[in-house]
């Protein structure tokens, strides 16, 4: 929900919005689509909904997973398929975007010229959950080791994820502060540069 405010305040501020873990979920069980038994904050699903007019409203394309990897089980090497986006079985978790949808998220990179990243693409602490967070992250290092992105990521989640891709170290800026990171998207006031400020 923390993450939802901040979404709210960046769909008037970027050309493209990649949505993508539990955070995926709410957004695409607002659109009605079944999500299974998967992480998702239904009573958030009005604010979803609000922030996709708003987007839509103000010309940010939002980018959510079109594929998805589903397991009934949440641990390593658990038995998972790929299935589309509005597939998911009743029994099952959503546990990595799939694909495709790293596709769009890689060529969406592409075209970008500045990538601010918070929050794994899927469950990224157990493999092959990990396989889209792995495969953005090497994208996204392959194009600020070209010149041809800045990439700032934010929150320890996110750093262990970029370092797990062996990808952290060629980001333009990483930072383990994850609430602070968010306030700071957010464009509140932080109490430390502020002090420092003076």
């Amino acid at each position: 929900s923390t993450k939802l405010d901040l979404l709210g305040n960046l769909v008037a501020k970027v050309d493209t919005l990649v949505i993508g873990g539990g955070m995926a979920n709410t957004f695409l069980a607002a659109q009605g689509i079944d999500v299974g038994k998967s992480l998702c904050e239904h009573e958030m699903a009005g604010t979803a909904r609000e922030i996709l007019a708003k987007a839509k409203a103000g010309g940010c394309r939002i980018l959510l997973p079109v594929d998805i990897v589903v397991a009934r089980e949440f641990k390593a090497h658990a038995a998972n398929e790929t299935v589309a986006a509005d597939a998911c079985p009743a029994e099952a978790m959503i546990l990595d975007a799939g694909p495709q949808t790293v596709a769009a998220i890689a060529d969406a990179f592409g075209n970008a010229r500045t990538l601010i990243w918070n929050g794994p693409l899927g469950a990224f602490e157990i493999e092959p959950f990990n396989a889209a967070t792995n495969a953005a992250a090497r994208r996204a290092a392959e194009l600020t080791k070209a010149g041809q992105l800045v990439s700032v990521a934010g929150g320890g989640d996110t750093v262990a994820a970029l370092n797990q891709a062996g990808a952290g170290d060629d980001f333009t800026y990483i930072s383990t502060a994850g609430g602070a990171f968010l306030e700071w998207m957010e464009g509140k006031v932080l109490p430390g540069v502020a002090a420092l400020e003076k």
